[in-house]
């Protein structure tokens, strides 16, 4: 129900329409034992690996079809210098990957089981301690983890590292909310994942709370500045919760004020509740 209001409120779907979507898309999940193998093509982001460890926690519930799942998972492309996923690539160039899926093992159906758990939880420490392993079952697991930990509020400035971007987008001098979600795609975000869509919500906010750090933007078109709390925020010297609170779901994280919030601490790389 918080994602179905999540995409009716902030990114205006119908609710109706919406509603058959998500049912959809679970009817098709439920028919899986139809098909002679199951290949789950998912790239390194945290987009992708969040979706996969719930699969993961799905099949791991259906012994039967463990024998038939496949997977093909990359985070890089030959001749592609800044590989953001999958749908980069051309019909020829993704029908290179065919014959590369892989058995999902045992170790990897558990693995996502217990990253789906913890990614659902309403405390995140058990994800800190994925992102600080390099011997997963899933290679790109704990860097998206971790990318996922950057977008809570950081100690530095009550920011996500999705909106310090955008800010830093700005004062580089992207003109319009379309320039910077271009400038994050193709330049300033270390893991890119957001969809424009998924996006714009992000740069509304930064415009329409009570104290904003943007001017106010319509469209993907309009001029968008930094305003002196803006300005403030990048150097260091504001907090953009002080300023105007939160109230949103990170996961299963649940961020509200008032009361202690979780952060990331940028500095030391961990996870602070103040």
């Amino acid at each position: 129900q918080a994602r179905l209001d999540y995409l009716v409120v902030e990114l205006g779907e119908d609710t109706g329409e919406t509603n058959t979507k998500l049912d959809a898309a679970e009817a098709g999940l439920a028919d899986a034992e139809s098909y002679e193998r199951i290949v789950l093509w998912f790239e390194h982001d945290i987009y992708d690996q969040a979706v996969l460890i719930r699969l993961l926690d799905h099949f791991e519930q259906h012994p039967e079809l463990h024998d038939r799942l496949y997977m093909i998972t990359l985070d890089r492309f030959p001749g592609i210098a800044r590989f953001n996923g999958l749908g980069q690539l051309s019909p020829d160039q993704l029908a290179t990957l065919w014959g590369s899926e892989r058995p999902v093992t045992p170790a990897q159906r558990q693995l996502g089981v217990a990253a789906w758990r913890a990614f659902r939880s309403g405390n995140p420490t058990g994800l800190g301690t994925m992102s600080e392993r390099n011997d997963l079952a899933l290679p790109y697991l704990a860097a998206a983890l971790r990318r996922h930990l950057q977008d809570l509020p950081w100690t530095r400035d009550g920011l996500s590292l999705t909106q310090r971007l955008t800010l830093q987008a700005i004062s580089e001098g992207a003109p319009t909310p379309g320039k910077c979600f271009g400038a994050l795609v193709n330049q300033l975000e270390p893991q890119p994942f957001l969809g424009d869509l998924m996006y714009w919500p992000i740069v509304a906010e930064l415009a329409r709370a009570s104290e904003p750090a943007i001017t106010p933007v319509v469209t993907w078109q309009s001029p968008v500045a930094l305003t002196p709390l803006g300005k403030r925020l990048l150097d260091g010297t504001a907090d953009w919760l002080t300023q105007n609170g939160i109230n949103r779901h990170h996961g299963g994280l649940q961020l509200a004020m008032p009361g202690a919030v979780w952060r990331w601490d940028g500095v030391t790389g961990s996870l602070l509740r103040a």
